[in-house]
């Protein structure tokens, strides 16, 4: 059988119904860039490894990334200033936060 976007779509939402559509679209992506033959995933178990790893992987970038969007949010609302050395910081993780997302959904080593 051959494993088609659509078709993982599916299954995802039969493993957690609750999954807005952009979940199922951004799991169906991380998946589908993390195995080397999509047709592994017709095998419940291979799928439900995949889906655990994905979804893991997309919660722990989304509370990096809000995270780092609070800390950012705070440096903005401070107007105008000169940075000091913590707020580097927090622009510098921000960076390799949004690199981290990157290099998740592309499967691509980033330069960050």
């Amino acid at each position: 059988m051959h494993m088609t976007c659509h078709e993982l779509a599916k299954r995802l939402l039969t493993l957690q119904p609750s999954l807005l559509p952009t979940d199922v679209a951004r799991l169906s992506l991380l998946i589908l860039t993390q195995v080397s033959d999509a047709d592994q995933l017709t095998d419940p178990a291979q799928l439900t490894t995949a889906w655990k790893n994905a979804s893991f992987r997309l919660e722990a970038a989304s509370d990096q990334h809000s995270a780092v969007a609070d800390e950012l949010e705070s440096i903005c609302s401070d107007g105008p200033t000169e940075f000091s050395p913590d707020q580097l910081w927090v622009l510098l993780r921000a960076v390799k936060v949004q690199s981290q997302l990157l290099e998740l959904y592309t499967d691509q080593p980033s330069l960050a």
